[in-house]
């Protein structure tokens, strides 16, 4: 009987088939960038102020600027040991009984007491339009913003599940599918929404579908590689999605509405419909679902574009994972080496969620030139993918992912510290955390494929990744609100959370040049599984005494 990978040796393990649906499916992780980061235009929070109506008829009578119109309605307050005019506060003035000076300097307010905002706000963002400046989501109702991306993330969290299942269920192309018709509905109604309520209400639909279609296509791309090219795809497939962080900061600066940006970010969701005369289903899923007819003809379909031949050996086509067990949570946590390495393996997941939106909706805060910035920091991602795939064959897994980790936490700390008027230092500083970050969240996707055994596998990474969108539902809470005490305070957490991570990382195994475990004894007894492989090599020299087995390479990881 013949595996898919033995067909594969014939139709082409990364043949021109192969890379022209890996060329469609990387298109699917640039939009994800606008959903995943959008926020930070999106939701941007521009300088304000209370708006005094009186006070504006005021200004626009006596040619003020807006600075002076504010220094005359907003107090000072001393806020982290720095003066500045109230957001949130503002002179009681009743400006139709007032003196019609037009001399700020006669107009004063000091003295008088203060109130609420009672008529809104003014905002310094002429000509833009953020949900923030649009639903006034600023002062006692500014933490509605980070609902915006925790509802996201919910949507990541249960859609990850569902559409996993339905993947498993109904196959990797009708999933993909489907969860683009929900995108492109879900986002549309995102650009619409009428209210604030019902913007999260369609952004947490808009969730669910989003990141269940990427892992789909990414599931799809590599079920139709070769084994030894699954890493490189895999890693290749995320790095796109570090150029739609630099388009996105593009098409903000043109895009002054944020509803238009939602619109412009859907479209492509819309489009990727297209794809269903584009990409074939998984023959692999296809084999698991005893449909072996369909398998084979898109087989032959592959070795065809590839321009290879098969033998007769496509007809003995059977299912390689037809005797998989039945899995359970119980056996990620039963015995002790697969429970260190679910929660070490957790725990990565929830601090690279946290510490990759924290670093990116950072951005959005410090008051420099957002799309500047953005643009500086997404170009800072690409060498991560080079390293990864640089580093993993030469030194292993284990030093380079702890490694990341601990970069990325150094970065954030000492970037707390630099003095802002060291811009360019402290730019450099968070440019390289941002670099560690990154590699860190492409590494946790494959060492958590080669920590597991085959049977428990695709579940354990399913169940370690929710603890991304958990982090995902944490890390805007973790930096809006702690960054009103200090701005610089969620670096420190940041750094803290990165550091212990890269700590945990140091006692998982070393998986370089490992086989891929079958069970948990392969698990629980690393040394069985070298002896078997020891035995394994002597009794097929024993069978070839002239050949020069001990010469042969050990057999990379998946």
């Amino acid at each position: 009987m013949a595996t898919f990978d033995d067909i594969l040796e014939e139709a082409g393990k990364f043949g021109r088939c192969q890379k022209r649906i890996f060329a469609l499916l990387c298109m699917v992780s640039m939009p994800w960038a606008g959903v995943y980061v959008g926020i930070v235009f999106q939701g941007f929070t521009p300088d304000h102020w209370c708006r005094d109506s009186a006070a504006v008829q005021r200004r626009e009578a006596c040619g003020w600027s807006r600075e002076e119109s504010r220094s005359l309605t907003a107090p000072l307050l001393n806020i982290s040991g720095v003066l500045q005019r109230s957001s949130c506060l503002r002179y009681e003035v009743d400006w139709n009984v007032t003196e019609s000076s037009c001399d700020p300097r006669e107009t004063e307010r000091g003295a008088n007491p203060t109130a609420g905002c009672t008529e809104g706000w003014e905002y310094d963002y002429d000509g833009r339009q953020s949900f923030v400046t649009e639903f006034d989501l600023v002062c006692s109702d500014g933490w509605l913003v980070d609902l915006y991306q925790a509802t996201l993330n919910v949507g990541f969290l249960i859609g990850s599940i569902a559409i996993g299942y339905l993947a498993d269920r109904f196959g990797r192309k009708m999933s993909f599918l489907m969860s683009n018709v929900l995108n492109g509905i879900a986002g549309i109604l995102v650009a619409v929404a009428p209210n604030y309520i019902s913007l999260l209400v369609f952004r947490t639909l808009y969730g669910f579908g989003v990141k269940g279609g990427w892992v789909a296509g990414y599931v799809l791309i590599t079920e139709i590689v070769g084994v030894e090219f699954r890493r490189t795809v895999g890693v290749i497939y995320q790095m796109f999605f570090s150029v739609g962080i630099l388009i996105l900061p593009l098409l903000a600066y043109f895009i002054t509405d944020w509803r238009w940006l939602q619109v412009v970010i859907t479209v492509p969701y819309i489009l990727f419909l297209s794809y269903y005369w584009f990409i074939p289903e998984s023959p692999r899923w296809l084999l698991s679902q005893n449909r072996k007819s369909k398998a084979v003809k898109i087989t032959k379909d592959m070795a065809k574009e590839n321009r290879k031949t098969l033998s007769k050996m496509i007809e003995t086509l059977s299912d390689d994972n037809a005797d998989s067990s039945t899995t359970s949570f119980m056996d990620l946590i039963r015995t002790p080496k697969m429970r260190r390495h679910t929660l070490i393996l957790s725990f990565n997941w929830f601090t690279s969620a946290v510490v990759y939106q924290g670093l990116i909706m950072r951005l959005g805060i410090l008051g420099g030139n957002v799309y500047i910035d953005f643009l500086i920091s997404g170009l800072v991602e690409f060498p991560a993918a080079f390293l990864i795939l640089f580093t993993i064959e030469r030194i292993g897994r284990r030093l380079p992912f702890a490694t990341a980790n601990i970069v990325a936490g150094a970065s954030c700390f000492i970037t707390a510290f630099i003095p802002d008027r060291m811009f360019w230092f402290k730019t450099v500083v968070a440019c390289v955390g941002r670099l560690g970050i990154t590699m860190t969240f492409e590494m946790v996707v494959f060492v958590n494929t080669e920590l597991y055994p085959t049977f428990v596998r695709n579940f354990g990474v399913s169940v370690c990744s929710t603890l991304c969108d958990v982090g995902g539902i944490v890390a805007p809470f973790l930096l809006y609100r702690l960054a009103v005490v200090w701005l610089e305070l969620p670096l420190i957490i940041f750094g803290c959370l990165a550091f212990v991570a890269g700590g945990l990382v140091l006692l998982l195994p070393e998986t370089r040049g490992v086989p891929l475990p079958d069970t948990i004894d392969d698990i629980e007894f690393p040394e069985r599984v070298k002896e078997k492989t020891k035995l394994q090599t002597q009794q097929l020299a024993n069978l070839l005494p002239n050949s020069n087995v001990s010469s042969c390479k050990e057999p990379a990881a998946v």
